[in-house]
């Protein structure tokens, strides 16, 4: 089922997320619903509080970047052909490698784009969806896709790694965002 993602100003994307537990009630549906819901917005990642639920839960597919690049278009990343994966009470434990800038975006903030610097590597600890534990790290653009999910269950977004006066000129399109003054063609919920 496709699912309404949350628009910018909704409490729950500012929640230091919680962890899931095995017997989570309909996880299975919901990690499912979260897919549906991440491919038909064409997003490459999603997050719990993004869909209004406060726990540490994100998927990512990076492997959508290189598959869907032009034939033109040269994207020379070490993590090639990229990385498919539901990611549950994840935990960063290592940051590395040189800082990089890429222009990111949220479905969370349409129509809003600008280049956040992040590190080039992180080693986490976490669960998969049979809540298997994992230790590894990632690097370039799937490492970014992590960073940027791992944020919001840290009730953080990506304008909060953006420079304190490019956040306020970006402030009338947020407030926007909040208001539902903005068209997507997904299915958004906005605060009241």
């Amino acid at each position: 089922m496709i699912l309404p993602i949350l628009a910018y100003g909704a409490p729950v994307l500012r929640k230091v997320c919680k962890d899931v537990a095995p017997d989570y009630p309909a996880l299975d549906k919901l990690i499912a619903d979260m897919w549906e819901t991440m491919y038909n917005s064409n997003g490459v990642g999603l997050a719990a509080p993004q869909i209004n639920k406060d726990i540490r839960l994100f998927v990512i597919d990076s492997e959508q970047i290189f598959a869907n690049k032009d034939d033109d278009e040269e994207l020379d990343y070490p993590d090639a052909p990229g990385y498919k994966g539901v990611f549950i009470n994840a935990h960063v434990t290592e940051l590395s490698g040189k800082p990089w800038s890429y222009n990111e975006g949220c479905l969370s903030i349409p129509k809003v784009r600008e280049d956040v610097t992040r590190e080039e590597t992180v080693t986490l600890e976490y669960d998969d969806e049979h809540f298997n534990h994992h230790v590894k790290t990632f690097n370039g653009i799937t490492a970014r896709v992590i960073l940027h999910e791992y944020d919001h269950i840290e009730g953080k977004l990506f304008i909060d790694h953006i420079k304190p006066l490019k956040r306020k000129l970006l402030q009338g399109k947020l407030t926007d965002i909040s208001k539902g003054k903005v068209k997507v063609d997904y299915r958004m919920v906005f605060p009241k």
